[in-house]
This record gives structure tokens, sequence and C-alpha cells, in this order.
């Protein structure tokens, strides 16, 4: 009880000199693992909109899950619970002081979010971000035809080697 009030008391701190004027921020996020699919989008849908709601989406990456490079334990009311991997997401979003406070609290009480980072950061960095995961993607799939031609090359020149 006495950390969070703890860590109340810094994000409140860290907010009043900032002013009215609106700041980029970027929320990523963990999803439980164990949620069905309908549940990773619902919960991805409600921080989109109460975001939405709360200030300017600049970009957003959508929920795909990933492994973790640690595992992270969390203390429920049933007992401890260990997750080695999560659905993980990021929203980047332009919003006043006040208004990014609250969306730090909605997501510290939602229970679907194992863990979360909030930074700060720019409209610029954010697509940038966008950008270099579809190139990802396509740099991903030319390598898997890439692979795929090199096999069946690789098997044509070995049953010609062979007669």
């Amino acid at each position: 009880m006495a950390k969070e009030q703890d860590a109340q008391m810094r994000v409140d701190e860290s907010f009043e000199d900032v002013g009215g004027d609106p700041r980029v921020y970027e929320l990523g996020f963990h999803l439980d693992p164990e949620l069905p699919s309908e549940e990773v989008k619902k919960a991805y849908q409600a921080v989109r909109e109460l975001i939405s709601g709360k200030g300017t989406l600049v970009a957003e990456g959508e929920p795909h899950m990933v492994q973790l490079a640690y595992t992270i334990s969390r203390q429920e009311t049933s007992g401890r619970r260990d997750f080695d991997s999560a659905y993980f997401s990021w929203i980047a979003y332009e919003t006043v002081a006040p208004e990014h406070a609250e969306i730090l609290s909605v997501a510290h009480a939602d229970k679907r979010i194992i863990r979360f980072i909030d930074i700060l950061t720019t409209k610029d960095a954010a697509r940038h971000a966008v950008e270099m995961r579809e190139l990802s993607l396509k740099t991903s799939e030319r390598t898997e035809d890439v692979d795929a031609v090199l096999g069946t090359e690789l098997d044509a020149a070995l049953e010609n080697a062979a007669v």
C-alpha cells in the first residue's frame, strides 16, 4: 500500500511543472498470455478507446504473442503467477498531463495487463517504429521466399550431381 502511494506521489510530482502543453507518450504493455484471443482484442480495444478519449492516437502496434526475456512474477489473490510469454502491444498518443495520469492509473488497475511501461517520445519516433515493424515483416517474408528458392535449387543440384 505504501509503495503504491509513493509511486502515485512520484507520478503526480512529475506532472506539476509540465503545464497544459500536450506531450507525446508511448504506452507499451503485456497482456496475460492465458487470455482467449477475443479477450486480448477486447483488452487492447479498451486501452485504445481510453487513450483516444483522453488524447490523440499517433501510432500503434496491435497485440502479438512474444517470448519474454525473463520470467515476470505477479502476486494475485489466488497465489503467485509466473509469465514466460505475453501478448505485447503499444500505443503512442498525445495528451496533457492530467489525462496522461488518468491513463496510467487505469492501466495499473487493469488486471489483464501484467506489466506496462509509459515513456515520453515524439511523433516522429512513434511513426518510425511503425515503419520499422512493417519493414521487418516484409524482410521476414522475403527471407522465407529466398530460403524456399534456395532449397529448391539445392534439391535440383543434388539430383543432377547424383546422376
